[in-house]
């Protein structure tokens, strides 16, 4: 499994065959790709926000995989989707794409938006992805990769995320300001027990700029073991069972 920060909360995840696109918004500091220079095989969405979504147009006829209610709101402002493998998905659920396993887990945060179910995009999300379907059985051979979305901390990273879907990886925001901030997503990187943690959703906006320096030193606080790898924009790592 590759993973690509392309700045903010935007990640490529390369599953076998399968491409994968998480939050596109290519207008911040930490990246110099064009958005088309990209084609994946499905496009994730954490939630509506602007900063998320801001290059989805980019993408139309890409499957898309989010909420139902961004869903709609992205075919109502940015056209038509492929509606096959996912699309429409909500809390709790697995779907399969491609060589790629999804569920899509809560993020505690919010998500108006206007769309013909109102203002809300219903809950905000965090995806975690796989090269096997979870199961209750421990699969030690299994590869698994967490992006939070934008969220404060939440237990469910202790008590569901990390025991059950077991991710080796996670992506956790540590901006500050609009979602957790260098201490708490240590704490959550600990909760979760990963091998391996990355910061994201920093330095797009004065608001959320932030010593990355903090989080590292943070998580040595927690006592967790997790490596934290802080990426250069466009730059990709590669997790592998055993890594």
């Amino acid at each position: 499994m590759e993973l690509t920060w392309h700045g903010h909360s935007t990640w490529r995840v390369d599953v076998g065959d399968t491409t994968l696109l998480i939050d596109p918004f290519f207008d911040n500091p930490k990246t110099d790709t064009d958005p088309e220079e990209i084609h994946p095989d499905y496009v994730l969405l954490t939630h509506g926000h602007a900063d998320h979504i801001g290059d989805v147009d980019r993408y139309e006829g890409t499957t898309l995989v989010a909420s139902p209610e961004v869903v709609e709101y992205c075919r109502d402002e940015y056209g038509d989707f492929d509606a096959v493998g996912g699309m429409g998905m909500n809390l709790g659920g697995t779907v399969e794409l491609g060589d790629a396993y999804v569920t899509m887990h809560r993020a505690d945060h919010t998500n108006g938006m206007d769309t013909s179910y109102g203002t809300s995009g219903g809950m905000p999300a965090g995806f975690i992805v796989s090269d096997t379907k979870p199961t209750q059985v421990a699969d030690e051979e299994s590869t698994t990769f967490y992006h939070a979305g934008d969220t404060g901390l939440m237990t469910e990273m202790r008590d569901v995320i990390g025991p059950y879907l077991e991710p080796d990886a996670a992506a956790v925001p540590a901006g500050d300001h609009f979602t957790m901030g260098p201490m708490q997503a240590a704490i959550a990187v600990d909760w979760l027990d990963v091998d391996h943690a990355f910061p994201m959703h920093y330095d797009t906006f004065p608001p959320i700029e932030i010593e990355t320096e903090d989080f590292v030193n943070e998580v040595k606080g927690t006592g967790s073991d997790a490596e934290v790898h802080v990426l250069d924009g466009d730059e990709t790592f590669e997790l592998s069972e055993g890594y």
